[in-house]
């Protein structure tokens, strides 16, 4: 990216001070501010930000911009691609879309083929919109609807326009579909495997999620926590 401060990947030398891109790969069960939290004394700044946020169930790239040149930079990197890998539970919904929530509904999958799976898809492609889940940062009313959400209280959402550049489905094993999405800036993929599964009329949920590149940028560029731990230890 042009003007940009460098992009220190995991084989690079950690720059002495800002300001500087650095890639993350988030570990399972932390937010992604959780992540910046942790980044805050190591790296001896608080001007941290982060590209685009991952749920604390997904793992995968979360570019982190040190220092005040680089977060400026915010709008630029959140406008770029991305592509996920995962894997949809079929049969199952929650009120979160995804393996944390509550469950809200269980109906028998076993019928849906995979001929039935790949037209189901197809309607996913191109440009589409999707309504926000209420387990989400998106603001209505001036409060983010999680806040909500944990409240009990469900509220109409605006479908928002999104685009899906690719929607692969990998591999099956019986109530569980891998899949690979490319997608743009504001995509929920919690709302997309939500949304195949009502499609089906079976229902699902994301069961597991991994963001692996943002534009030219990839995950096995990124730091590990550990890593960086240990190399300004």
């Amino acid at each position: 990216m042009e003007d940009a401060p460098p992009f220190v990947t995991a084989s690079d030398p950690l720059p002495a001070e800002p300001p500087y891109v650095l890639p993350v790969d988030k570990p399972g069960g932390l937010s992604s501010f959780g992540v910046i939290r942790r980044l805050r004394p190591l790296l001896g700044t608080r001007k941290i930000g982060h590209a685009g946020t991952l749920d604390p169930m997904a793992t995968g790239l979360l570019v982190c911009l040190v220092g005040r040149e680089a977060t400026r930079l915010q709008d630029r990197f959140m406008g770029l691609p991305k592509i996920y890998t995962g894997t949809i539970r079929l049969g199952i919904s929650t009120d979160s879309y995804d393996a944390e929530g509550e469950v809200t509904a269980e109906r028998d999958a076993s019928g849906v083929t995979d001929e039935q799976l790949g037209a189901a898809r197809e309607r996913f492609l191109g440009d589409i919109t999707q309504r926000p889940p209420m387990h989400s940062a998106v603001k209505v009313g001036g409060e983010r609807l999680y806040k909500k959400a944990r409240r009990g209280e469900e509220i109409e959402r605006a479908a928002r326009p999104v685009t899906i550049y690719r929607f692969d489905l990998t591999e099956r094993r019986g109530d569980a579909v891998d899949f690979v999405v490319e997608c743009s800036k504001g995509t929920y993929v919690r709302s997309l495997a939500h949304d195949l599964g009502e499609a089906l009329g079976v229902g699902a949920h994301l069961a597991a999620l991994r963001r692996t590149a943002i534009g030219p940028f990839t995950v096995e560029e990124a730091w590990t926590l550990a890593g960086l731990e240990a190399v300004i230890q």
